[in-house]
């Protein structure tokens, strides 16, 4: 039988996290699939953080692969994100383009 290992996520991903989340732009359970989170560990993130302010998450200050890829998961999701608005701005300014016309 194999074990499975779990996923350690460094001190600035889970900070990173818990900015998306606060930012409100995306509900948690999406967001949460982006990062490869459980939602549940969205919400204690934001609470350590907000019990414990920048001293948060102690002892994890090491960063392993894992953390590693769940940083560039983190910075593909934000990517898309953005992207995504992009898009969307390109076609409101099409859109009131031709309104103007």
């Amino acid at each position: 039988m194999t074990r499975k290992t779990r996923a350690k996520y460094n001190p600035e991903f889970k900070r990173e996290a818990v900015r998306l989340l606060e930012q409100g732009d995306k509900e948690t359970a999406p967001l949460a699939r982006e990062l490869s989170v459980a939602r549940n560990k969205l919400y204690q993130y934001k609470n350590e953080i907000d019990r414990h302010g920048t001293s948060a998450f102690p002892g994890t200050e090491s960063c392993n692969g894992r953390a590693k890829i769940n940083d560039a998961t983190l910075l593909k999701a934000e990517n898309k994100w953005l992207r995504e608005e992009s898009e969307i701005l390109k076609k409101v300014a099409i859109f009131f383009a031709r309104e103007l016309d």
